[in-house]
């Protein structure tokens, strides 16, 4: 999402529960068609050294990634984010959870179709509803 004007770029839908650590290149990939992006805030679901790459390299972008793990990580960029992790840049993620919170609320918490197609359509819809 762009969060200074709080509209989501890019989403995905899916059943749960489940990690989304290897999605985060391809929803960066459809955001950066539409708007250049400037910098990545995500939570900590989403550390891995190739991400970091992937955002620094490819979007020429800084990734603000909580590391994850306990103990000094695995990688130099995932290193770096735990030996000195930038808080005060990475507070604008809860304009984020903002919109999730939002999104759940005024638009709905689930999405009430019968089959797996039409819960993951429903939920997309919210996302789009939202940005109108």
């Amino acid at each position: 999402m762009d969060v200074q004007q709080q509209i989501l770029l890019a989403q995905r839908a899916h059943q749960g529960p489940g990690s989304d650590v290897r999605a985060l290149p391809g929803l960066l990939a459809v955001a950066a068609r539409g708007a250049p992006i400037r910098m990545v805030l995500a939570d900590a679901e989403f550390d891995s050294e190739p991400n970091h790459e992937y955002i620094r390299q490819h979007l020429g972008a800084p990734s603000i990634i909580p590391a994850k793990r306990r103990g000094i990580p695995n990688g130099a960029i995932r290193n770096q984010m735990f030996r000195a992790f930038p808080k005060k840049r990475y507070r604008q993620r809860a304009k984020i959870e903002t919109v999730f919170s939002v999104v759940k609320r005024k638009l709905s918490s689930r999405a009430p179709g019968r089959s797996l197609t039409i819960q993951i359509r429903q939920a997309l819809l919210l996302g789009l509803a939202y940005n109108l």
